[in-house]
């Protein structure tokens, strides 16, 4: 599909750059199959789950993968930064680099008393870099130095700050490993799962790692000529038991997130039954995708000619979500990872 169907303006103003206080105040958008749209809070979501639902929580955790230092060489140090977007192994990690052109094979890079070495570099900006030390004592260190990876469209306008410590990480999070928050999950608090709970609603977590994969923007012209960037994702042999048995005893499936759906979709088979799930995504939904577990999906609303903003139009249909978004922008809902949300209702 050519990828300008995808477009629309935003104002700039309805980017949000603080979420909502407290979490689960935010503005909820609740889009229907037929194109019906109502405007509630997120408080309000328990009323569109009943017992035997369950919600689908992404339980990753994002790291402070932003990394600020110097390139070391002879003729003299070179600033740099990092985001490291996906571990390698124990002491490795591919990153982004800014700027790019500043980096060479075996180069020093030094990050206060921390020190890697560049180990392979793309012309597009991404590198691999393997640290002196790993496993724990590198978390601890990147933990010390880092710096919470806001994304550009707030980063460019504000400093990431010690709020954003806390802001930027849902109340769930428990796998380190995203480089950005898996957004829909920050609307939750305990007094709204305990809602849910006592509706009879269940909540399951699955784990992916969110990376390139999900925010990097779509730059070709067509959507058959994009690759998506591979991610962890993880959803076991116990979960996929009982999300199965939510769909067998007629209940309903409710991602929260993108990420959430598109492990879910990566863990089922075109008989609709999940199964455990262990390795690398790079699933890319766009309209005509044939949808085989989720029933319904909560999520932010998204950047223009994004994937995400493909998947929910794969979901919804592209005329039913261009109709939303618009009533949303003239609505003043607050678009992107700190705003609002909408819970979509496929028909089916």
């Amino acid at each position: 599909m050519d990828v300008s169907l995808f477009d629309f303006e935003l104002p700039e103003a309805q980017i949000a750059l603080r979420p909502a206080v407290p979490r689960d105040s935010a503005r909820l958008m609740v889009v229907h199959g037929d194109g019906r749209i109502e405007h509630r809070a997120i408080t309000d979501l328990p009323d569109y789950l009943r017992a035997g639902d369950a919600v689908l929580v992404n339980d990753t955790r994002v790291i402070p993968a932003r990394l600020y230092g110097q390139r070391l060489r002879d003729a003299g140090p070179a600033r740099i930064e990092i985001l490291l977007h996906r571990r390698l192994s124990d002491d490795r990690y591919a990153v982004l680099a800014r700027p790019a052109r500043k980096l060479a094979m075996g180069d020093t890079l030094a990050f206060g008393d921390l020190r890697a070495e560049v180990t392979a570099r793309s012309e597009a900006g991404e590198a691999e870099i393997r640290f002196a030390i790993g496993g724990a004592r590198l978390d601890n260190a990147i933990a010390a130095i880092g710096e919470m990876p806001l994304p550009p469209y707030i980063a460019g306008k504000r400093k990431a700050d010690a709020q954003d410590a806390s802001d930027y990480q849902t109340v769930f999070a428990r796998e380190q490993g995203s480089v950005a928050a898996p957004t829909a999950g920050l609307h939750f608090t305990p007094a709204l799962f305990a809602t849910l709970g006592a509706k009879g609603v269940m909540r399951e977590a699955v784990t992916l790692h969110v990376g390139l994969g999900t925010f990097l923007p779509v730059t070709a012209e067509d959507t058959s000529e994009h690759r998506m960037h591979a991610e962890r994702a993880v959803l076991d042999a116990a979960t996929a038991q009982r999300l199965n048995a939510v769909h067998g005893a007629g209940g309903r499936i409710a991602a929260v997130g993108t990420t959430s759906l598109r492990t879910l979709e990566s863990a089922t088979g075109d008989d609709g039954i999940i199964r455990p799930f262990d390795g690398d995504t790079d699933i890319f939904i766009t309209p005509g995708y044939r949808f085989r577990a989720v029933d319904m999906l909560l999520t932010n609303f998204h950047l223009p000619r994004s994937t995400l903003f493909m998947l929910v139009s794969a979901l919804m249909g592209l005329d039913v979500m261009g109709r939303a978004y618009a009533e949303a922008i003239a609505q003043g809902y607050r678009f992107y990872s700190y705003g609002d949300a909408c819970l979509l209702m496929p028909a089916r």
